[in-house]
């Protein structure tokens, strides 16, 4: 009759849609995807325990009563979800390692919080328009109150590592990872039981501060990653020759691992080439290039520092471009996130 309220249309299949999701992931980019349900996660225990240890150094908002309410269950965050898609982006730069810049190879390319979710928005619009319907969902790429490489594990996608990264067998740990959480009901992927690192103790062997623990969790207040990117005051005296040339991040447990040596290839996607070119300013002092600008590095920088402090913003910029005509700012530099007055 006219006037009645248009039926909504039918759902397809889980099958046709997981396979529609998977195909689209795909084609926008991820190299790896899989499907978990929005189980509790198994590893609550031993996160909470992590916490009550202290093991989180100086990041409280991690054990905020909420934070930690919402990592119990997917469906407190988002309460209609029925699947979660979790996606990996391979981030290794060519010719990483081969010399030392002091940043983590995750940072010199796009930022990741950025690229992500663009990706994963075109991919819900595509969903969207194949099965009829608006789909509730919720996006997250390192942001999120989730244990996301529980998430990975379980959707297929590997096994967490002694070094606490998620290892695919046949692509290592240079990944990214971001989920969907969503309202349709998909296919789960079989979980990543095995674990492959057997008696290999090459990370904890090599981290220069001893922060890898042997239950396969970290000490973060020991971690150059926290020490150089988190921690808002002093580096603690007796870290400070171990943090070594570090600047942004630490790639050391990644670099030893067998299977990164073995598999690990750089990453063929345009947006995590490495964006720090030379000239770092465009036209003049004052102005930034724009791919210099775009990186993790910079901008994670600037928000920890402040756009007022343009003596360390400078110095994340200069050690990702590889300038090598300044050592004496980079002396200053160095002594100067080493320690902060």
């Amino acid at each position: 009759m006219p006037g009645d309220p248009i039926p909504p249309p039918p759902e397809l299949e889980p099958a046709r849609l997981t396979a529609f999701v998977k195909g689209q992931a795909l084609q926008l980019g991820f190299d790896l995807v899989g499907i978990t349900g929005p189980e509790p996660p198994d590893h609550l225990e031993a996160y909470s325990r992590w916490l009550s240890q202290g093991r989180h150094g100086e990041m409280g908002y991690l054990a905020t009563p909420r934070a930690r309410q919402r990592r119990e269950d997917p469906r407190k965050i988002l309460p209609e979800c029925r699947s979660i898609l979790v996606v990996g982006a391979n981030y290794l730069p060519p010719g990483h390692g081969e010399a030392t810049t002091g940043v983590a190879a995750y940072a010199v390319g796009q930022d990741y919080h950025d690229v992500l979710p663009r990706r994963l928005e075109k991919l819900l619009d595509r969903l969207e328009a194949y099965s009829g319907r608006s789909i509730v969902h919720r996006i997250y790429t390192d942001t999120g109150p989730l244990l996301e490489r529980e998430l990975a594990q379980r959707a297929g996608l590997g096994w967490i590592g002694k070094n606490t990264c998620l290892i695919h067998p046949r692509q290592g740990s240079y990944f990214f990872l971001a989920e969907v959480l969503l309202d349709l009901e998909l296919v789960p992927d079989p979980p990543f039981i095995s674990d492959h690192c057997g008696s290999c103790t090459r990370c904890l062997e090599a981290c220069p501060t001893q922060c890898i623990l042997p239950d396969r969790t970290l000490q973060a207040d020991r971690c150059i990653s926290y020490l150089t990117i988190e921690v808002k005051g002093d580096i603690p005296i007796e870290l400070r020759s171990p943090v070594g040339g570090w600047l942004f991040g630490c790639d050391v447990c990644q670099q030893v691992c067998p299977w990164n040596l073995r598999f690990a290839q750089p990453t063929a996607d345009p947006a995590f080439q490495p964006r720090v070119l030379r000239p770092v300013f465009a036209e003049t002092p004052h102005f930034i290039n724009p791919a210099v600008a775009q990186t993790a590095c910079f901008l994670t920088g600037s928000r920890l520092f402040g756009h007022q402090d343009a003596g360390l913003r400078l110095a994340t910029i200069c050690a990702v471009s590889g300038v090598d005509h300044a050592p004496r700012l980079m002396d200053q530099v160095r002594r100067a996130i080493r320690v902060r007055h």
